[in-house]
């Protein structure tokens, strides 16, 4: 049943509608525009029609009030044609003509607000679910569903009070659980809520924001994010360029999460966004930063962002971050430089430069769990590579803080680690004293490693250190070191690069003792399928081996 305010308001739109359609074919000003505006009036009458056949148990007053700005746009082009029946309107051509593209655009807007109430599956539902307020009343689980039809038609249509309210709704829906945010996305809440983010309140807009941050933090809705690409981070990346702390932290929290392709990331950089990110991890709230950072870490991946990064000279705003920031942005501040310096040796020096190295140790001796070094021994992996800068890593202790890592329990960080070693072994002097801090043992110990990846590069650490005799003397003094390195070339051991396994044995097999042993743990058969394979080395230590074989020094496997 109608209620009489909506049964007032819609009479009344119908007979000045009624004036209009006579109206304005009279006018003597403009008449283009006019004959336009008159065929948008044929729209109006049968969405009128059907606005007054619906049931008002829940959406009365967004009806009423969705009815009574026609109204008041009717009345207005009332008036307008009344002065264009004048060939020279008294408010002059300038003004009246933008009177009525300001009509039209109004009654544009009418239209698709009509077309969004009359599809809305709210209106289609029984119960009554939403009061036309801001308060949910949620009835059993289905509600959650029927509340956010309800709340979609309102976010799209209405005054400023109405859609406020909408979105304050949609706010506490989101923030209920996680299902609660997987039946919105369902809804298309999200094209809606980018759209918003383009309100010329930024009440509305930080809202906005605040949802989509939401919806970022669930699995299962980064697809959705990323179908609505360059728009959606443009909003986001206005959005940091405001003063408004709390919507720049949630449009990081955002843009964590659309960071990570390759596209995205260009958006960002171009954009700008990279400026913007480190302002906000020099001057924005403990939480806003680690976000920042977090997206800066992600973007930075990409090799042609790099350029960005190095225009805004982010490497001193980065090292900064990882001195003085929270632990979780000075995690990201390091894993962002470690990927920034990768294979660019001009960066490294200016990270050394710059304090890196004593940021780096600073990190490493508070990190409360031995998860958290992995982004660190990343970094000093990657900075090891320039010798200068190794030697200085040397100085500064980080070889026992290495051997520490080998025996830890995390793979993750054994393999970095070991990783870090490789690079660090490049210097004469440097595979020395790691040998004689003890690097050795533990290295022999991750070849009996669960995965393949931390077996080889054991393996790969242990042929760059024992070009130092000092360490294959190390080597040689570990419990069956040469049966565990045989048994790695064996079939049975697959996708591992097992060149550097041999080079391991090729650095003593000139050692008769050696020779013997590793004859005895039986490898001639797997020497002689890695030489059908080319595998390096392979032929080399086949023929020394097999020298002193055929002369009676060694016993075949049995």
């Amino acid at each position: 049943m109608k209620s009489p305010e909506s049964n007032h308001h819609h009479r009344e739109a119908e007979n000045v509608l009624s004036s209009l359609m006579e109206l304005v074919p009279k006018v003597q000003a403009f008449k283009g525009k006019w004959a336009v505006i008159r065929t948008k009036f044929t729209h109006l009458p049968p969405q009128l029609q059907a606005l007054s056949e619906l049931p008002d148990f829940s959406t009365s007053s967004l009806t009423s009030e969705l009815v009574l700005s026609v109204v008041q746009t009717l009345l207005d082009t009332m008036a307008l044609a009344t002065k264009c029946l004048n060939p020279s309107p008294a408010d002059g051509k300038l003004r009246t003509q933008s009177d009525i593209d300001s009509v039209s655009a109004r009654l544009d807007q009418h239209i698709k607000d009509m077309t969004v109430l009359m599809h809305s599956l709210a209106l289609q539902k029984e119960g009554n679910v939403f009061d036309g307020g801001s308060e949910l009343v949620s009835l059993n689980p289905d509600s959650v569903r029927v509340e956010s039809s309800n709340l979609m038609t309102r976010l799209q249509i209405g005054s400023f009070e109405s859609r406020n309210s909408a979105m304050d709704s949609l706010l506490g829906l989101l923030y209920e659980d996680d299902k609660s945010v997987l039946t919105a996305v369902a809804k298309s809440f999200v094209p809606v809520l980018v759209r918003l983010l383009d309100s010329s309140s930024m009440e509305i807009k930080e809202k906005a924001v605040s949802a989509i941050s939401r919806v970022s933090t669930v699995d299962g809705t980064n697809h959705v994010l990323l179908a609505e690409g360059p728009l959606l981070i443009t909003h986001l990346l206005r959005v940091l360029d405001s003063r408004n702390g709390f919507a720049r932290e949630k449009a990081c929290i955002a843009l964590k999460a659309l960071s990570f392709s390759e596209e995205n990331a260009r958006i960002i950089g171009c954009r700008g966004g990279i400026a913007s990110l480190l302002e906000i991890c020099q001057a924005g709230t403990p939480y806003s930063q680690a976000y920042a950072a977090a997206v800066l870490r992600n973007i930075s991946v990409f090799s042609e962002i790099k350029p960005y990064f190095i225009e805004e000279n982010a490497i001193p705003v980065l090292i900064a971050m990882a001195a003085f920031g929270t632990f979780v942005a000075q995690e990201n501040a390091i894993g962002c430089l470690s990927n920034l310096v990768s294979a660019d040796e001009s960066l490294k020096l200016v990270v050394a430069k710059e304090g890196g190295i004593q940021c780096l140790k600073s990190y490493w001796d508070g990190a409360p769990l031995v998860q958290s070094l992995e982004v660190s021994v990343e970094l000093l992996k990657n900075l090891a590579s320039c010798r200068s800068i190794g030697e200085a890593l040397v100085a500064e202790g980080f070889l026992a803080k290495l051997v520490g890592l080998l025996t830890c329990g995390v793979p993750s960080v054994r393999l970095a680690a070991a990783g870090a070693i490789c690079e660090l072994g490049s210097s004469s002097k440097t595979r020395r004293e790691m040998g004689e801090v003890g690097v050795i043992p533990p290295l022999v110990g991750m070849l009996d490693a669960k995965l393949i990846e931390e077996k080889e590069m054991a393996a790969k650490a242990l042929s760059i250190l024992m070009l130092n005799a000092g360490n294959r003397k190390f080597f040689l003094k570990v419990e069956k070191a040469i049966e565990c390195t045989v048994q790695l070339l064996g079939p049975s051991v697959k996708n591992l690069d097992k060149k550097y396994l041999i080079s391991v044995l090729s650095l003593i097999v000139n050692s008769n003792r050696c020779r013997k042993q590793i004859a005895d743990a039986g490898v001639f058969d797997d020497l002689q399928k890695l030489i059908d394979m080319d595998v390096d080395g392979a032929k080399k230590l086949y023929e020394c081996l097999h020298r002193n074989h055929t002369c009676g020094v060694f016993a075949r496997r049995k």
